[in-house]
């Protein structure tokens, strides 16, 4: 599907079959594709051929990178064509397992959120906030969907404030309309009115969170630096034994990656993250680029490549948060000290 095709010109189940033969093209990337290739199903309203997919990638749960996240889409798809008993147990195993992502605790919630559960929605939210945000002085970026999902259903149920919302209200601070507002029930109600002024209001404040929703969109994949395990550096210098300048020891390349980071840092380089490479992955990396794996310029490309799919990790890590080096112990004390 190019870019510029517009939503509604869109074949979305052909698209999905299109997606399912490239993910047997590209096994490594196999998961993100078969996601995005249910997502299409859904859209085609062919809900129970999503799930197969989604059962396809369950069946092997140990090559996921986010089985949670596959079974919350599951579970969500299912509630949508009348499974909710099977919806509502795998919601339970997701909130039970407590994953340390953040995206299935939004999907399961906001899907309670849609079938008027809204009571269970807030504890979701709040379960998920608890996990992932207590002692965080600054939520990272994939969190904020948490506060302000957890704002938007405590604004329905008629709740006060407390201080997870005062920080939903601080992540939303830079638009004009607060979140009160974008949140407040009798919204559903203007959308009905037959006030001009009131519709108008209405179709600004939609206008706003537009924006708020595209802005998020069109964040860019970070800059990345490439890391390579002291295991995988060890294979891919014995088998390519050119790369050895460019990775003279495994403690050098770790230090290599946090200077680098900072320097980018200091420079006003903004969105910055690491990536974790794999020998076989770089090896079909090089063959998909007709080249070498001993090239060194491929090593920075390698390194975009899968920042654009998703698989960064946003650097620097908080400070009491385990060290992006894999040494299971905190930032402060490892590389950030």
């Amino acid at each position: 599907m190019r870019p510029d095709t517009p939503a509604e010109n869109v074949d979305h189940t052909a698209e999905a079959a299109r997606l399912e033969r490239t993910a047997g093209l590209y096994p490594e990337d196999a998961e993100a594709l078969l996601l995005r290739a249910a997502a299409h199903l859904e859209l085609a309203d062919a809900r129970p051929a999503a799930t197969a997919l989604y059962d396809r990638l369950l069946s092997t749960p140990g090559t996921l990178e986010n089985a949670p996240l596959v079974r919350a889409l599951k579970a969500s798809n299912l509630w949508e064509y009348d499974h909710e008993a099977e919806a509502r147990a795998i919601i339970d195993g997701i909130r039970t397992t407590a994953p340390r992502d953040p995206a299935p605790w939004v999907i399961v919630a906001e899907s309670l959120e849609s079938h008027d559960e809204l009571e269970a929605a807030h504890d979701t939210f709040t379960e998920a906030a608890t996990l992932l945000l207590t002692d965080v002085e600054e939520p990272p970026y994939a969190t904020h969907p948490v506060l302000i999902g957890r704002h938007r259903v405590r604004r329905m149920l008629g709740l006060p404030h407390d201080d997870w919302d005062a920080r939903a209200d601080t992540l939303h601070s830079s638009s004009s309309i607060s979140l009160d507002e974008l949140h407040d029930p009798k919204r559903v109600w203007s959308l009905g009115s037959d006030n001009p002024e009131e519709l108008a209001a209405e179709i600004s404040r939609l206008r706003a969170e537009l924006g708020a929703y595209r802005e998020a969109l069109s964040r860019p994949f970070p800059v990345a630096v490439l890391h390579w395990p002291a295991t995988e550096l060890t294979e891919l210098l014995s088998a390519y034994p050119d790369l050895a300048a460019e990775y003279p020891s495994h403690p050098e390349h770790l230090a290599t990656i946090e200077s680098s980071l900072r320097e980018l840092s200091a420079s006003g380089t903004g969105n910055l993250g690491i990536v974790t490479g794999t020998v076989p992955s770089y090896e079909a990396f090089a063959a998909s680029e007709g080249s070498s794996p001993s090239d060194t310029t491929l090593l920075p490309q390698y390194a975009t490549t899968l920042a654009a799919r998703g698989r960064a990790v946003a650097w620097p890590p908080q400070r009491t948060s385990e060290c992006w080096c894999g040494q299971e112990q905190p930032y402060d004390a490892c590389h950030g000290a």
